[in-house]
């Protein structure tokens, strides 16, 4: 009786794109320690290698144009596009790169990179739930979806433009929390 061998292939990481239709790439921050400004960045582009069968496996390669930021007050993200903060005419990208993703759970993760904003690097963890079960779509396209939070000091970045408010405190809080509802999708083969 003759015996065969089997050999496994790995199954490969696909090449994922952001549906930005369905996708947002946010931000939070304090302003004047009592309020909560919002923000987003209407143009951005990211290369994510995702294996369902392997999400450890995976990575993600984001590039954010500076200049598409949007907190829905004109004047206020020309201020932000100054060398004040992102001084887009000098760096007009935020990027990140992940060096590990770790399964927590089920639909947790976490995804550690290098987050580059006005030539500073530095290495970020975010904060992810989802991405763990895909659909195909009514179109015959795949999709996988969720959220990555993560919490960082914007002045680690450069961004240290502030004023002093007369009851103290400051205008603009240190810390920002960015925010990435992601819809990844590819087409099915």
């Amino acid at each position: 009786m003759e015996t065969k061998t089997l050999t496994r292939t790995p199954v490969k990481a696909m090449l994922w794109t952001i549906d930005p239709a369905h996708s947002e790439i946010g931000f939070v921050a304090k302003h004047m320690l009592i309020t909560t400004v919002r923000g987003r960045f209407t143009r951005y582009n990211a290369t994510i290698a995702f294996n369902p069968a392997s999400p450890e496996s995976s990575s993600a390669d984001v590039q954010i144009e500076v200049a598409s930021i949007d907190t829905g007050e004109p004047k206020r993200d020309e201020h932000l596009r100054s060398a004040d903060f992102f001084d887009v005419q000098h760096d007009p990208q935020i990027t990140f790169k992940s060096k590990q993703i770790r399964r927590l759970s089920d639909d947790r993760w976490k995804m550690t990179g290098d987050l580059t904003m006005r030539g500073i690097t530095r290495e970020i963890t975010l904060d992810m739930e989802g991405f763990n079960e895909q659909i195909k779509d009514p179109w015959g396209n795949f999709r996988v979806g969720g959220t990555a939070i993560a919490t960082l000091n914007r002045f680690d970045y450069g961004l240290k433009w502030n004023a002093a408010i007369e009851t103290g405190g400051l205008i603009v809080g240190e810390k920002i929390q960015i925010k990435l509802d992601l819809s990844l999708m590819r087409k099915a083969e």
